[in-house]
């Protein structure tokens, strides 16, 4: 039994490329930061502390967890709230090159691996009208730095560093098959078939 332990619908498109059977379940996990964490350890704490908040009850499942922030010039960036504050924030983001930290954790019985993956992302110089027509059409009140990049926030985005096209919207595929490989976790490609081979 595989669980994504969110309720994104993005982190669940993207869980579905691997065409695998899965539920998703929404973890119980307070999320302030601990007084001067760094954001790549924040974001690594709390992946796993929603993959063991679910694999408390489902201990044979395969439960994934993922938590991501952005940081820019080393400031973390938060939620807007408003449409002024989101301006402000595309604003100081405008040729700006920004770091994406995601968190994800995999756990199964007694064992949990958790990793790091940092996505880089050059933003385009960014003017009065594509801001305006930005937000008049995504409205990314409630998205950390008011970026949307699942959505019309790619149109803000010049260049993209990761090896992984899925790692900037939350949920790093290649880096998960991996984590599920060492927990051994039964992937159709893997299973044994248990036919004989023939001899002539």
């Amino acid at each position: 039994m595989l669980i994504l332990a969110s309720t994104s619908p993005y982190r669940r498109a993207l869980l579905e490329k691997l065409q695998l059977p899965f539920e998703c379940m929404a973890p119980q996990v307070d999320e302030t930061p601990a007084a001067d964490e760094p954001i790549e350890q924040l974001v690594q704490r709390l992946s796993e502390a929603k993959a063991r908040a679910i694999a408390t009850n489902h201990p044979n499942a395969w439960v994934i967890g993922s938590d991501q922030s952005a940081t820019v010039a080393g400031q973390q960036l938060v939620k807007p709230g408003t449409r002024g504050r989101a301006r402000q924030q595309l604003k100081l983001l405008s040729g700006q090159r920004v770091a994406f930290h995601t968190g994800l954790s995999v756990c199964h019985g007694d064992h949990c691996l958790t990793t790091l993956d940092t996505t880089w992302t050059q933003f385009r110089t960014l003017d009065d009208a594509l801001i305006d027509y930005y937000l008049d059409h995504e409205q990314p009140w409630n998205c950390a730095g008011a970026i949307k990049s699942e959505g019309l926030g790619i149109i803000l985005i010049k260049r993209i560093e990761n090896d992984d096209p899925n790692a900037l919207i939350g949920l790093p595929l290649i880096k998960l098959i991996d984590l599920l490989s060492a927990l051994d976790y039964p992937f159709p490609w893997k299973r044994d078939t248990g036919a004989a081979t023939a001899t002539p």
